[in-house]
């Protein structure tokens, strides 16, 4: 099973049973139909992040490496002037991923063009793929924040393969090694 397959994997592994016969029926289709559908739009969704980390617009590869940085810390980065959060707040708080945070922010934004791709590749309307995502952005959230924490848990430092420039690298790992 190749990387990607794993990242795959996790993500029907968290959306569970229930949710995926919920997907199934909104494409009118049965459990293996959507695991196809929930594969592809993965994927997408994935490699669409990789490319918008590698984007030659700084803004845009910036966006994603906060994004991550949040993923991984658990908390929204500190932006400049402002203080470390304290209390409750200091481990995600209610604006962090509880909250869906940046990083679902990034992948709704990705989700008309990751729509429209799985609909052209699949043949679903693109309306239809979007409530995909839309079911699939928290569960993807959560596969990531566990992908981040075992990273993390690896002996790495919070944030040190943001901050070393190194998002590739976590991209990799909590994507599971697509480059």
């Amino acid at each position: 099973m190749s990387d990607s397959q794993s990242f795959e994997q996790d993500v029907l592994n968290e959306l569970g049973d229930d949710k995926l016969q919920e997907i199934a029926g909104l494409l009118g289709t049965d459990a293996a139909g959507a695991q196809d559908v929930v594969g592809t739009t993965v994927s997408a969704l994935s490699g669409d992040l990789q490319d918008k980390a590698a984007a030659p617009d700084p803004a845009e590869a910036d966006e994603v490496r906060r994004a991550f940085a949040e993923v991984e810390s658990g908390a929204p980065p500190l932006q400049p002037g402002e203080q470390p959060l304290q209390g409750v707040a200091a481990f995600g708080g209610l604006g962090g991923l509880a909250a869906g945070g940046m990083m679902s922010g990034v992948l709704a934004k990705m989700s008309k063009p990751v729509a429209n791709a799985v609909s052209k590749k699949t043949g679903i309307p693109a309306p239809t793929v979007s409530r995909v995502i839309e079911m699939l952005i928290p569960v993807v959230l959560a596969v990531l924040t566990r992908r981040a924490a075992s990273t993390k848990g690896g002996g790495a430092a919070p944030n040190s393969s943001a901050a070393s420039g190194g998002l590739g690298d976590l991209l990799g790992q909590i994507l599971g090694g697509k480059k």
